[in-house]
């Protein structure tokens, strides 16, 4: 029976030369580290070190996330990767009626930056670095980290990390957007161009197809719909005034790995060579490092199973796999138990392990893109690319990619491929292992890791005590002057860094603009 990729393309049963007639390697290959770097963004890759290993966590209070993340770091991680609760994603205080029930569930709890300080108590700045997984409020989180370096004397040029600040996925497959789309790149163009002059080490967005892929898109989609995501921001930059190669190099993306091993390198390969072509032919870019493609990469959590959950860690171990063979530049491993609830300490450290493992005790990291040159992964390769230009155009055709949400183009096609993939799952065509196939009757119940439904009682009482000590009249003055830069043109960041830094909380901040820009409600909201 002939198979097809994720994609829909079809996979041969052998590749030989004829798959590669016609195929210039000096043009679709050049050298790692030179355009169009489908080998890599680097000329040494990970010979000379490895990547970044970064575990994503955070739950129920600063205090307790703190204590994870000193123990990630005492396990050899070599980044952080903050989670945030929803109410924190949604720019709520904890005390907001719209946050009851959520506070500390699905990540930490950050209302002001006191919960900031104790997030990153005894971990210094300069040396670590953070990645914060936050779209709409995403400028408020970073001026709170500023401020905690701040705070530990670390000059703010020294920070390193990323944002997600990655909002039109949001409209299309997430949901915790706040503002309009015309507001939101307004405030995205702000973080750029702040970052440009306060902090130029960070990585001011890392545009993501990973919630994407999680909601049900195929791998080309998933390209596809970030790139046009990552055209919007770089056109709505050029518009604020800023020059392409000073805000270029600080671009950065964020995919899923999937268990599709050899489809997911060839993925990994067309979006750096697509995007490198984007940036110089269609945007200018002179600059080699505006060029690159330098993404994180997260393995599927929506592979994971709670059904034989320990089958979890040989999926996880592919998926990094396929980071790894596509040249990611940081990586994040999930831990076998996330399909139940938070994962547990014992096998958050695995998740690590794991990674670890195949860094030091394979031979991955002693050359360059093994796959240059096979036949197979090479065919895929630019099968893809071409799959992922048919998406582009027709983006592109409806307007661009703000346009194309509105008119809720890629929403339906990532639909249409989970069903897709639903049906597949259900007749068993597409066999899920301990699922659909090899299944046990007798599986173990694993223990959630529990959240105390005290926390939300805890942060009430800390925004209670905050707002007795502060200056309310300064904290008002200043978000006043928040609103009137929201009215304008001035950037954004400069007033809100300072209402932050006089203790007004994350709620108040984001409710300062909605009055300004108002709320994003989505055209088939009923």
């Amino acid at each position: 029976m002939a198979r097809e990729t994720e994609s829909g393309l079809p996979i041969e049963p052998v590749y030989g030369p004829e798959a590669l007639d016609g195929w210039d390697p000096a043009t679709a290959l050049g050298e790692a580290g030179s355009f169009p770097f489908t080998r890599g963004v680097y000329p040494s890759m990970y010979t000379g070190r490895p990547w970044t290993m970064r575990q994503y966590a955070g739950f129920g209070t600063a205090k307790e996330s703190n204590e994870r993340y000193h123990r990630l770091v005492e396990a050899g991680t070599g980044g952080l990767s903050v989670a945030f609760d929803l109410p924190t994603q949604m720019g709520y205080d904890s005390d907001d009626p719209k946050a009851h029930g959520e506070v500390g569930k699905v990540g930490v709890a950050i209302d002001s930056v006191d919960d900031m300080r104790t997030l990153f108590e005894g971990i210094p700045l300069d040396e670590v670095s953070t990645s914060m997984t936050i779209n709409a409020p995403a400028a408020l989180l970073l001026l709170l980290y500023q401020l905690v370096a701040e705070d530990q004397g670390v000059d703010p040029a020294r920070l390193t990390g990323t944002i997600q600040n990655d909002v039109l996925k949001e409209y299309i497959a997430r949901g915790t957007y706040i503002y309009p789309p015309k507001a939101s790149l307004r405030l995205i163009s702000d973080i750029f161009g702040y970052c440009y002059k306060e902090i130029p080490r960070w990585n001011t967005i890392s545009i993501s197809g990973y919630h994407m892929a999680e909601a049900g898109a195929t791998p080309a989609q998933e390209v596809a719909f970030t790139l046009a995501d990552a055209r919007e921001y770089v056109r709505a930059a050029l518009a604020a005034g800023l020059a392409v190669d000073d805000f270029g190099p600080r671009l950065s993306f964020f995919f899923v790995a999937r268990t599709t091993l050899l489809e997911e390198v060839a993925k990994f390969r067309a979006a750096r060579r697509i995007w490198a072509r984007i940036m110089r032919d269609e945007f200018g870019a002179r600059d080699p490092r505006s060029q690159m493609m330098r993404f994180h990469t997260q393995t599927a959590g929506v592979q994971l199973t709670a059904q034989q959950p320990e089958v979890n860690m040989v999926r996880v171990t592919v998926q990094a796999l396929a980071a790894v063979l596509g040249g990611t530049q940081s990586l994040h491993t999930n831990s076998y138990d996330e399909a139940i609830a938070l994962p547990s300490e014992k096998a958050a450290r695995l998740a690590l392990r794991t990674q670890q493992v195949i860094a030091h005790e394979s031979d991955l990291t002693a050359t360059v893109d093994p796959f240059a040159g096979s036949y197979a992964v090479e065919s895929l390769t630019d099968e893809l690319e071409a799959k992922i230009g048919e998406y582009l155009a027709t983006i592109e055709d409806l307007g661009g990619a703000v346009a194309a949400i509105e008119a809720g183009y890629q929403k339906r096609e990532i639909e249409h491929a989970a069903y897709d993939v639903a049906q597949g799952i259900e007749s068993g065509d597409r066999v899920i292992v301990g699922v659909n196939r090899y299944v046990r009757p007798d599986d173990e119940v694993y223990e959630p890791l529990p959240v105390d439904p005290a926390i939300e009682e805890q942060q009430g009482r800390r925004l209670a005590d905050l707002r007795a000590q502060r200056d309310q009249d300064e904290v008002d003055r200043l978000l006043d002057l928040l609103r009137d830069a929201a009215r304008g043109t001035d950037n954004v960041l400069y007033p809100m860094h300072d209402a932050l830094r006089a203790r007004a909380t994350v709620g108040e901040v984001c409710n300062a603009l909605r009055e300004v820009w108002g709320v994003y409600q989505p055209a088939d909201a009923s």
